[in-house]
């Protein structure tokens, strides 16, 4: 899907979101949301924003792919924040959404480094290729995070003949799966890489980056080239005529949620740029 026919789809779910919330009447009651780890911070802050009146928001924060095969297997959730489309879409593919999904978000994906090692843009991926290197990310399949590394390394194959099968061989998968490793004690999965040295280098969304570096000042995080860029879209997905959680969805593509996402490091999806 293209940029511009997102931006049909978005002006559709606008048209789907409103008929419906107009046609449900406001409820006392909770709104269980099932986002991606990436948005915590951003939709905190949503939630806070949004001002659902007598509404209790209930998120549960995951790698989004985990989260779908939770709704898949019966979990009880009413908007589904993913941070690709494919989970979404699934979704929808099996009957379980009342309107189709929507992109919401974008994001890109950065390498982070200490900064001792140096790293421009033009030396990540023969840092990444390199035998002595480390190469940390999320996992595949269950996060989208390692999804999107992994169409990084589809593109260096473009540049560097024999880099997908490198690149997918040696990369070490730190986060978002069931052999993640353990967090150290009062810090992130983020920082613990680097604390110990778990690797050299993380392929990650470039919008992890300042609580990264916030957290491990002598960490730099470096978004990849365009060549290699997968441009990573967020997709939303109603799984219940909830008013509230279509109250919730739609503050989200508004104006001013697109301007918190854009505030936490994400992208918007809204035609113009948001000052």
């Amino acid at each position: 899907m293209t940029f511009l026919s997102r931006q049909a789809a978005l002006a559709a779910a606008f048209m789907i979101l409103i008929s419906l919330i107009l046609d449900v009447p406001a409820f006392a009651g909770t709104v269980k949301v099932y986002a991606a780890g990436s948005l915590t911070a951003a939709l905190k802050d949503i939630i806070a924003a949004a001002k659902l009146p007598d509404t209790e928001v209930v998120p549960t924060f995951g790698p989004a792919g985990g989260l779908r095969e939770r709704i898949e297997k019966g979990e009880d959730a009413d908007l589904f924040l993913s941070a690709d489309l494919a989970s979404p879409e699934k979704l929808a593919a099996e009957g379980k959404l009342v309107m189709p999904p929507v992109a919401f978000a974008r994001n890109e994906m950065c390498v982070a480094a200490n900064k001792s090692r140096d790293l421009t843009p033009a030396k990540i991926l023969d840092e990444m290729l390199s035998d002595k290197i480390k190469l940390a990310t999320s996992t595949p399949g269950v996060d989208p995070g390692g999804d999107y590394a992994l169409a990084v390394f589809k593109k260096a194959e473009a540049i560097h003949p024999g880099a997908d099968k490198a690149l997918t061989e040696k990369a070490l998968h730190l986060l978002g799966g069931p052999n993640a490793m353990v967090p150290t004690l009062n810090h992130t999965p983020l920082a613990t890489i680097f604390l110990d040295n778990h690797a050299d280098l993380l392929l990650y969304y470039c919008s992890g980056a300042p609580a990264l570096t916030k957290e491990m000042p002598d960490v730099v995080s470096i978004p990849v080239p365009p060549a290699l860029e997968p441009g990573p879209v967020y997709g939303m997905a109603l799984l219940k005529p909830n008013p509230d959680a279509m109250r919730l969805g739609l503050f989200i593509l508004s104006e001013q949620g697109q301007a918190i996402l854009v505030k936490h490091g994400l992208k918007t999806v809204l035609p113009d740029p948001i000052p």
